[in-house]
């Protein structure tokens, strides 16, 4: 008998080791009772991990086929017993965000006002004008994220949703041959799909998740998140139906970044400031989406162009970074430090 327990708690041990490494899938419900056809029902409905369900609000929940009032009840009641939702303590959480991974951007300079490069668990918001290095970033980032730890890498997959039709898979190979790295398998770790509109840019994201909850992805973007939207809805007739579907579609995205602490990072177009400042300053530009996404973003990145290839990159708004810039440069193999 000793044995048999000394077996299972070894057992169990493991299991917990293993989950440690990553969100819970949704079957794991079933040990806290919910039935196996309710879990698949949340399944179907995009919720792929526990911790998925234990963010959602009661409502999202109840416009799920199938699930009455009480059952509901009985899951958020299952989930908060597997995901703490609680307070803790400071010292607690300064121990947890010392171990986050910093994806590295290429550029020494870059990371070095980044303080080790492009944060996972959040969302970093690059925004500029046209060729000001977004999508070259972008592309960087699919490579480097592929790197082990110790090389500024997320040892994991990438996630690429393309809403401008500007992802080219010979630059992934041309900055793999800069990192050492086999071009055949960087492809192969990098996902791809193309967005259509903004219900199919939405859409992608439960597809995202589903792949999320099955390998480990370390890195997602949106390239670009708003050009969908400056087309789909037009004039200030349209305006509040595009913010709320935004801020719907930004909301999804924090979600993924908690529950699957992949680093998301999307990009925003630009629009001039037609006003008085223009006749003194000159053209003046701004992020597109207003306060919405200023406020969903957690880092704000601002590009613009310098001398020849060189950039610049400016922190406009971080929780821990102060505003200064840094400059970078675009080469074949991706983004540089800048050569003098």
């Amino acid at each position: 008998m000793d044995h048999q327990q000394q077996c299972y708690a070894e057992q169990q041990e493991d299991e917990q080791q293993q989950l440690q490494h990553g969100p819970f899938p949704v079957e794991q419900l079933q040990a806290c009772g919910i039935a196996a056809a309710d879990a698949k029902r949340l399944r179907d409905a995009g919720l792929c991990t526990v911790e998925a369900v234990a963010y959602s609000p009661k409502k999202d929940l109840l416009q799920i086929k199938g699930l009455s009032d009480a059952k509901v009840d009985k899951i958020i009641e299952a989930a908060s017993k597997l995901v703490p939702m609680g307070f803790t303590s400071a010292s607690q959480l300064h121990a947890q965000r010392s171990e986050i991974i910093q994806i590295a951007s290429g550029s020494k300079e870059l990371d070095r006002m980044l303080e080790g490069g492009i944060e996972t668990g959040s969302i970093t918001e690059i925004y500029g004008e046209f060729r000001t290095g977004k999508t070259q970033l972008c592309h960087t980032l699919c490579v480097t994220c592929q790197l082990p730890l110790d090389q500024g890498g997320g040892e994991g997959k990438a996630l690429y949703i393309d809403a401008e039709g500007t992802f080219r898979p010979q630059r992934l190979l041309q900055i793999a041959e800069r990192f050492g790295l086999n071009g055949a398998d960087v492809l192969e770790n990098v996902a791809y799909a193309r967005a259509y509109n903004t219900d199919h840019q939405s859409r992608l994201l439960l597809e995202a998740a589903s792949m999320m909850a099955e390998t480990r992805f370390a890195l997602m973007v949106v390239d670009s998140a708003t050009s969908l939207y400056r087309t789909d809805f037009l004039g200030r007739g349209e305006l509040s139906a595009r913010q709320m579907h935004l801020a719907k579609f930004l909301r999804s995205l924090q979600k993924m970044a908690d529950e699957f602490g992949v680093a998301v990072v999307v990009t925003n177009q630009v629009v001039a400031q037609v006003d008085g400042s223009a006749i003194f300053a000159g053209p003046q530009v701004k992020p597109i989406g207003g306060n919405i996404i200023a406020h969903a973003s957690t880092t704000r990145l601002a590009l613009r162009k310098g001398r020849g290839e060189e950039r610049i990159c400016k922190v406009v708004s971080s929780p821990c970074l102060p505003e200064q810039e840094a400059r970078f440069q675009i080469s074949p193999e991706g983004v540089i430090d800048v050569k003098d």
